[in-house]
């Protein structure tokens, strides 16, 4: 379902930078757990962690304990923060890849659906310059189809027809 909400689009981008390399499902079955290690996905109380608290995320075995993945949500709530007190709204900056509405894709079978796209490419890139972490180009695809950004479901698919009537 395509997601306005800059919270949650902020929590979707902390999700699929720590799913990198791994199986949605691992996340998924992680993820009461992350919202409650990291505070709510609060981006304010992100950004404040220190090594410390660091130190405590990387013992928490509910969560996925990779530093890289860890730092780079602190960044990304900071990178968040700097957007924001730059008059910047995060929802507003990613939908306008996508001219603040929905892709609609008409694949027929799996192996069609991209891991990456020109707009990811360009996604990706704008967020790096922003000061944005495990945000490359695929992870920046699975983001932009969780947020409902692109509608890849199978036009086979019930949803497919459903999340096309959202347009």
């Amino acid at each position: 379902m395509p997601l306005h909400d800059n919270r949650k689009l902020f929590e979707l981008l902390v999700l699929e930078g720590a799913q990198a390399g791994l199986s949605w499902d691992t996340i998924l079955a992680k993820r009461a757990e992350y919202r409650h290690a990291f505070d709510r996905f609060d981006p304010v109380k992100i950004a404040r962690y220190d090594a410390a608290k660091i130190g405590s995320l990387m013992a928490n075995s509910g969560i996925v304990r990779n530093r890289l993945k860890i730092e780079a949500a602190v960044a990304n709530a900071r990178a968040y923060l700097d957007l924001r007190s730059g008059g910047v709204d995060f929802a507003d900056l990613l939908w306008r890849y996508v001219d603040g509405k929905p892709v609609r894709n008409a694949w027929r079978r799996m192996e069609q659906v991209p891991a990456s796209t020109p707009v990811s490419e360009t996604i990706s890139r704008e967020l790096k310059r922003r000061g944005f972490r495990f945000v490359g180009p695929t992870i920046v695809y699975a983001f932009m189809q969780a947020a409902g950004m692109v509608n890849d479901h199978l036009v086979s698919c019930f949803r497919h027809r459903e999340l096309g009537a959202e347009r």
